[in-house]
């Protein structure tokens, strides 16, 4: 494989690896967000069934629901900044292949 190949393949790999960390970040995101509507979604079923239906033992329903819905917002949290740093961990081999193109294309 010829240098100017060689360079043009280098190129095409930052692209591709850039594109899927942007393409993996913003899947995180979405999962946070998943995570937030969940929790709200719990906390609001709470509220619902306390104060539209008389149930023996509401209140106790409710604080379940909250306790379940802040449990599924921290889970949501840890998950997304575990991530996160395991991504930013993982964009430095694609700066290692753009510090080789750079110096390939410089000389």
């Amino acid at each position: 494989m010829d240098k100017q190949t060689q360079n043009k393949f280098n190129k095409d790999l930052i692209l591709r690896e850039r594109l899927a960390i942007e393409r993996t970040s913003m899947a995180i995101d979405t999962t946070l967000l998943a995570f937030i509507r969940t929790s709200l979604y719990f906390s609001i079923a709470g509220i619902s069934l306390n104060k539209f239906f008389s149930i023996r033992y509401g209140v106790f329903i409710e604080i379940s629901f909250w306790i379940a819905s802040l449990v599924i917002l921290v889970l949501g949290v840890i998950n997304f900044s575990k991530q996160k740093r395991r991504l930013k961990e993982n964009e430095k081999h694609v700066g290692d292949f753009k510090l080789d193109w750079e110096k390939e294309t410089t000389n």
